[in-house]
């Protein structure tokens, strides 16, 4: 398993380079001058050129790149020209909300669709699994953002139960801090649900099928067990993996969420970012997220070791 990991932990190394070059390129090819659109219009020529030698915008671009890489190695992803921080405590103080709410979006969407994917499974070809199976497609259908309109319209405004827009941090209290994060975090979850479903009743499907289970029912284990204790332990590897996808997903998703119910979190961050042009902070947080999304499937890798004996046995 160390061995393993020690490969992994290499690979990221191209993964994230070519990553960054991307990120880079991207931001810069970009039509229009990040100077002029710093100091406005009304900026003079001159001190348009003090700006862009001031941020190193006159240097050929892949000197640029070898110093901004430089600074990435050594933990410094550069200064915000607006907010006067640096990058890295710009996306500290954003990331408890972002945080917050993927973490509530993927209890949200565990809850829903582990136990339906189940029941979608036991009852295969039947009323109950058509029905589930139509309701996760039709989940898949509908974008996060047309949900989010649908529930404040109908839960904030015409119920008026739980706040439509806003955060508030958890050292306010549990339920202050839950109540503007539960109609977000359905929105969001809702649509990881519907993919975790169809992946947790095909997984069972497979499972239900094999000699393994036949067994254990021929040994007269109640059918409980044979689907908690003995079929969704095996069933929930391909599961584990969507799981850690969509994690990653929503923590990269969170965006248009975020901006809908002003919840001042990265995507807000990367929103605000693009709109003043604020190339450090872009680069930093698309970077930042990535390396995030890599490490996550990263731990998913491991907690398949943990899950099954028979991952650790074949990378040994």
């Amino acid at each position: 398993m160390n061995i393993y990991l020690l490969k992994r932990l290499f690979a990221l190394i191209p993964v994230l380079f070519v990553v960054s070059l991307v990120i880079f390129l991207i931001i810069h090819i970009t039509p229009g001058d990040p100077a002029t659109v710093m100091l406005g219009e009304s900026a003079t020529a001159q001190d348009i050129k003090v700006l862009r030698e001031q941020l190193g915008l006159n240097l050929p671009l892949y000197q640029q790149y070898v110093e901004w890489l430089a600074k990435v190695f050594q933990g410094d992803l550069g200064e915000s020209f607006f907010m006067k921080e640096s990058v890295m405590q710009s996306i500290l103080s954003h990331l408890s909300p972002t945080i917050s709410l993927a973490i509530l979006a993927q209890i949200v969407a565990l809850v829903i669709a582990i136990p339906i994917g189940i029941k979608a499974a036991i009852r295969r070809g039947t009323a109950t699994d058509q029905t589930i199976m139509g309701f996760s497609l039709l989940g898949m259908a509908v974008p996060s953002f047309l949900l989010a309109l649908f529930l404040i319209l109908l839960v904030g405004v015409k119920l008026q139960w739980l706040p439509v827009a806003g955060y508030k941090p958890l050292e306010l209290g549990l339920w202050t801090h839950l109540k503007y994060l539960i109609l977000p975090s359905i929105s969001l979850g809702a649509i990881q649900a519907a993919l975790i479903t169809r992946m947790t009743r095909s997984s069972m499907l497979e499972v239900l099928n094999t000699n393994y289970i036949k067994t254990a029912r021929a040994k007269g284990v109640k059918e409980r067990g044979v689907i908690y204790k003995h079929a969704l332990r095996i069933a929930f590897l391909p599961i584990l993996t969507v799981i850690g996808q969509t994690f990653g997903g929503l923590i990269t998703g969170a965006v248009v969420t975020e901006s809908i119910f002003n919840i001042p979190g990265i995507g807000q961050l990367i929103i605000n970012s693009v709109e003043r042009r604020d190339y450090a902070v872009i680069q930093g947080v698309v970077l930042f997220v990535t390396t995030a999304y890599v490490v996550i499937n990263l731990l998913v890798d491991v907690l398949y070791g943990i899950i099954d004996p028979r991952v650790r046995l074949e990378r040994k």
